[in-house]
């Protein structure tokens, strides 16, 4: 069991704003007790939550900048310490001189995530709600920015105390059951037990389907484009991306290492490797590509094996194929319908394999790849609100699964019963982060960015 310790006195510091120049720059300060770091920083005395114009100064007393400086005092701040935040002209040598000069005051340099980590440690967000944060910062469509906001405002975090309540609840009527053995127990105890065991088993297949939405949004999908040269993978690229990120020319063998390109279809990012051509060359700079495009399929989620709409899928073909990874989502795209005249016809399931002609010079026959697309990586629309979810807690809700199932067969063996809800409420409760091991929170926030 974690058990969250307060985050240590000494004071931190980090630019908080992207490097670069800008209108405005950002440095953000936390620690204990900053009142009188504060003046001696700015020159005046703070008060809580009031906006100051203040010019901070080096050791010589020249100005290095005139800033708005914010305080706000604990435990009403983002880290539950005090905090401070001077918004200065942002430049990248105005705002390294203020934080320079922070350092020589006594602050050190903020380790990534630390700020978050504080405020986690500091019982001011729930891990779910901290890790929420990043997502919310790295989301690449406004459905993300929506399912992360939901996490962070507490929606994903409220739903796993909800569950984590009922399984309290039967848990204690189970317990009571084993601690007063000599009583017989009423058919009717059993049925509520079991009652509530298929309730708690249903609030989980949905909080779980929303998890696993909110996963394929911030995942997404990596999709290798493959197939022999010159059957339009960079044309396809280039039709799904709406620009002209590859090169495309007559020429077998135009492309000699990848091209990515990330597309997002109803906010799931789509990340699309265009590869080099698959075929037999001596030409030393092709064979190298070659072995990247197999380089790329070994880390894609999915495969489209292109080859053109007059053409049947021949040995080349089979080959290719036969080289794919068991299990890797493929489907076979037949391209250039415009040039020999077959009907695109959406997707057509051929002896289990699915079959997709289209154009990408037109783009006949492009929705129904997208359609597939999105069903390759999982993504389901039910109108419901999903929460950003990442592969822990994921991992965390199929661990709670297999205990209640556990929990089902066992019935009215009541000690092997209340175990397995103990290990379900015990999985449950690691998503929040009443149950963490220190070395996942330095995994956590490890990837966070410097300032937050």
């Amino acid at each position: 069991m974690h058990s969250r310790t307060r985050a240590k006195s000494d004071t931190i510091v980090a630019i908080a704003t992207p490097s670069g120049r800008g209108g405005v720059g950002v440095i953000r300060i936390s620690g204990s007790d900053l009142r009188a770091f504060a003046e001696r920083l700015t020159g005046r005395e703070l008060q809580p939550r009031m906006a100051a114009l203040a010019t901070v100064r080096d050791g010589g007393g020249n100005a290095l900048d005139q800033v708005i400086a914010l305080y706000f005092q604990a435990p009403a701040s983002y880290t539950g310490e005090d905090v401070i935040e001077l918004q200065g002209h942002g430049g990248p040598a105005v705002m390294q001189a203020l934080l320079a000069r922070c350092l020589t005051l006594g602050c050190r340099l903020a380790r990534a995530g630390e700020f978050t980590e504080r405020a986690y440690l500091n019982d001011k967000l729930d891990l779910v709600e901290a890790e929420a944060v990043a997502d919310l910062i790295d989301a690449a469509s406004v459905e993300a920015v929506k399912s992360a906001a939901r996490s962070l405002a507490g929606e994903f975090s409220a739903r796993v105390h909800a569950l984590v309540a009922q399984l309290t609840d039967l848990r204690m009527h189970v317990e009571a059951c084993i601690d007063f053995p000599e009583e017989e127990i009423d058919p009717a105890d059993r049925q509520i037990q079991q009652t509530k065991l298929q309730q708690i088993r249903a609030d989980w297949d949905t909080l779980a389907r929303q998890a696993k939405q909110g996963a394929v949004l911030r995942e997404g999908l990596t999709v290798a484009l493959i197939g022999r040269p010159n059957v339009g993978k960079s044309s396809l690229l280039n039709c799904l991306a709406g620009d002209d990120i590859a090169i495309v020319t007559p020429i077998a063998g135009t492309t000699r290492d990848q091209v990515r390109a990330t597309i997002h279809l109803e906010g799931v990012p789509i990340h699309l490797i265009d590869t080099a051509g698959l075929r037999d060359t001596d030409d030393v700079l092709e064979r190298i590509g070659m072995e990247r495009t197999w380089a790329a399929v070994k880390s894609a989620s999915a495969a489209l094996l292109i080859c053109e709409a007059g053409e049947v899928m021949g040995a080349a073909e089979a080959q290719i194929a036969a080289k794919l990874p068991v299990g890797l989502p493929i489907a076979w795209v037949y391209n250039k319908i415009d040039l020999f005249g077959r009907p695109h016809g959406g997707q057509n399931n051929e002896g289990g394999v699915v079959s997709l002609p289209l154009s990408a010079m037109t783009g006949e026959g492009v929705d129904a790849l997208r359609a597939w697309l999105l069903k390759a990586a999982g993504w389901t629309p039910t109108g419901e609100g999903v929460f950003m979810a990442r592969q822990r807690h994921l991992v965390a809700l199929q661990q709670v699964k297999t205990h209640l199932d556990a929990a089902d067969l066992v019935g009215s063996q009541f000690e092997l019963f209340a175990e397995e809800l103990r290990l379900a409420q015990h999985a449950l409760s690691s998503i929040t982060g009443e149950f963490t091991p220190d070395d996942l929170l330095g995994e956590i926030f490890g990837k966070f960015c410097i300032g937050k």
